[in-house]
């Protein structure tokens, strides 16, 4: 879901040719399915559509490929750190770690798991305000 609510973002500040936005699983047990049917409806509860994405499993080689590699969870995190032998770069972080600090709600913590928990919506709101505030950290020198 994360990456199509960044994809809108980018998209409505006419900024698709500053950003390469593409998630991937830490684990392979989703490779090559389309999005989780939840996922697509509440996608498409708030106007965003994802057609054709296919699950993909992150490689070594993205480290190189991208300047950002965000997790959703801690687990994602120590998952990124032993496929890529670390974070020399200072590549990695988790997502609502970018919420301002004063996000009591929000900040420090794991995006909530709708695979476990089926609280699309929960985690719908944890998403949109984690990529929210990144592109707003990011477009910030912009202004």
């Amino acid at each position: 879901m994360a990456e199509f609510v960044f994809k809108r973002l980018v998209r409505r500040a006419g900024l698709e040719g500053e950003f390469e936005v593409e998630s991937a699983a830490t684990s392979d047990e989703e490779v090559g399915n389309p999005v989780y049917p939840m996922a697509k409806r509440t996608l498409a509860e708030h106007g965003i559509g994802c057609p054709g994405k296919t699950a993909r499993q992150l490689t070594p080689d993205d480290y190189d490929r991208f300047d950002m590699l965000i997790g959703m969870d801690s687990a994602n995190l120590r998952n990124m750190e032993l496929l890529f032998g670390g974070d020399p770069d200072g590549k990695l972080s988790l997502l609502l770690d970018h919420t301002p600090a004063s996000d009591t709600s929000h900040h420090d913590r794991d995006v909530s798991d709708p695979w476990y928990t089926r609280k699309f919506n929960v985690a719908w709101d944890d998403i949109n305000t984690g990529c929210t505030a990144l592109f707003e950290k990011l477009t910030a020198d912009d202004d």
